[in-house]
């Protein structure tokens, strides 16, 4: 049985019965520091105006995170408490769960008509037996799988790329499509420009 309800039991008998405090705590099981306590109301107007500053500040932040601030700030307040007035301001921000990706179902390569229609390009990297690391590119022509040019360096930035397809460029002609895949040395500006 809650305490409050044992407490106006014993408040009752009092009045009822003329039974002492003692007496009344007693019948009922209640001991008289239960009787006497007086729940204190904290007020959280500051711990809600810390929080709303924080939040606004920083939009996505969760609890944690704002808790571990508060802490900063030199507040000694309880995390339960501090979390239920996160709860009462409903600042608890929506847990997002990882997207399932629906299954691919990836075309074939097309194979190229005649010479020169399509080209492969793609990096490789190797070290030397002082284990110094090297990259390769290497671009092949996808009709009859030929390398059409391989080059290698310790580096090879965009710019040295494009410098690169144009000499070949020179040599073989320009392709119609160029067939490469998602790294960062294909998306740079540089490259698709």
């Amino acid at each position: 049985m809650p305490t409050q309800a044992r407490k106006a039991w014993a408040v009752q008998l009092q009045e009822n019965h003329s039974v002492t405090i003692a007496m009344s705590c007693a019948i009922v099981g209640l001991s008289r520091c239960a009787y006497y306590y007086q729940p204190k109301l904290p007020d959280d107007s500051v711990i809600m105006s810390v929080l709303s500053a924080i939040t606004d500040k920083h939009l996505r932040w969760g609890f944690p995170k704002c808790f571990n601030r508060i802490r900063k700030f030199g507040y000694k307040w309880n995390h339960k408490r501090v979390y239920r007035v996160y709860c009462e301001l409903k600042l608890n921000l929506r847990v997002k769960r990882k997207q399932r990706i629906p299954p691919r179902n990836p075309e074939r390569l097309s194979v190229p008509n005649k010479q020169g229609e399509c080209w492969s390009m793609d990096f490789m990297s190797d070290s030397s037996r002082n284990q110094r690391r090297f990259r390769i590119f290497n671009v092949i022509d996808d009709f009859n799988r030929e390398a059409l040019g391989i080059d290698i360096a310790v580096s090879l930035p965009a710019g040295r790329i494009t410098r690169y397809l144009d000499k070949l460029a020179e040599y073989h002609g320009y392709p119609l499509k160029i067939r490469v895949d998602n790294k960062p040395g294909f998306n740079g500006k540089t490259f698709i420009d």
